[in-house]
């Protein structure tokens, strides 16, 4: 719940509710969050349209739904001697008034100041087909596309009486190990992407365009050989070591966005006590500058993941 600062103390006030209300409201929508993001409550999301997958000369009828959620933290801006919420306007920028949402249409540029209106039937018929499909142009091995590439990650369910050529494919991949290189029309755009099988499911991934990844060779990055960086055995084999023992199965739910829990906490215990917290500073790490700092640190952090991996240790059950 949303507090601000009176003039005449540090304690803070939230507007038309008590501090318990408050606190109660803050803790209902951080569990009601947690459901969202696990996919419980909130049920399976609504397709963003219905299409096919060209396999060759096989079509496999399919939806595609958005596979993540993105949580977030949203503010309110507010006016602070009231607390009221800021709105926004539409204005039109020769006139400076206000303009509903049934005049505002989409335009593009053309040349300076003048525009050609677009509207959605006229994206439709640029290109149906390209619309409604996800056109397989290449199949290529799974490892070969680097993490990267990947945008933004779809389900793709079968329709009804899809589900066989739907299994057959999906398996294909499986057998073969191998990703569908893709394109596909989303919202106005077409995009790059890849398919491929995640337990039962197949994934949509949209990819980068080439054009669209920046090159690293501008940046000043150190050289493969690491005896020019006077990196011996000894740092290297200490250095594996470390990796070894922090190494761990795959298993995300055993990590969570810590800052955004320790927000959440804030803002929780704000709205309950009305007080002010304290800021608190980041402590400062210093890179070592030598080749014996190196070795002592890996030293140290051996040394403290002993027998146990550091990742079991932190990680926490979502």
């Amino acid at each position: 719940m949303a507090t601000r600062r009176t003039r005449s103390s540090t304690t803070t006030k939230t507007k038309r509710t008590s501090s318990k209300q408050a606190a109660r409201t803050a803790t209902a929508k951080k569990h009601d969050d947690a459901e969202h993001a696990e996919g419980g409550a909130k049920g399976v999301p609504r397709a963003l349209w219905t299409g096919s997958i060209g396999f060759g000369l096989l079509q496999i009828p399919v939806s595609l739904h958005t596979a993540s959620a993105t949580q977030e933290l949203r503010f309110h801006q507010l006016d602070d001697r009231t607390l009221d919420p800021i709105g926004y306007k539409r204005v039109n920028k020769a006139t400076g008034e206000e303009v509903e949402w049934e005049h505002i249409v989409r335009g593009y540029e053309v040349e300076k100041g003048e525009f050609v209106v677009i509207t959605d039937e006229d994206l439709q018929a640029a290109d149906v087909e390209a619309t409604q499909t996800i056109d397989i142009v290449d199949f290529v091995d799974r490892e070969a596309i680097q993490p990267v590439w990947f945008d933004k990650p779809y389900y793709l369910a079968p329709l009804k009486r899809a589900e066989r050529a739907y299994a057959l494919f999906r398996e294909a991949l499986v057998r073969t190990n191998r990703v569908a290189i893709a394109k596909v029309v989303i919202r106005t755009r077409q995009h790059l992407a890849m398919v491929y099988a995640h337990k039962r499911a197949l994934v949509l991934e949209i990819l980068r365009w080439s054009h669209e990844l920046r090159s690293p060779k501008g940046l000043d990055l150190p050289e493969e050989d690491l005896s020019s960086l006077k990196v011996g055995d000894r740092e290297l084999e200490m250095a594996e070591e470390l990796v070894t023992r922090m190494s761990s199965d795959w298993d995300p739910g055993r990590y969570q966005d810590d800052y955004r829990e320790a927000v959440l906490q804030m803002i929780e215990e704000k709205a309950r006590s009305g007080k002010v917290t304290e800021v608190r500073h980041p402590t400062e790490r210093e890179a070592p500058a030598k080749a014996s700092d190196l070795v002592a640190l890996l030293r140290k952090s051996l040394e403290s993941t002993g027998d146990e991996k550091p990742g079991k240790k932190k990680g926490r059950a979502a």
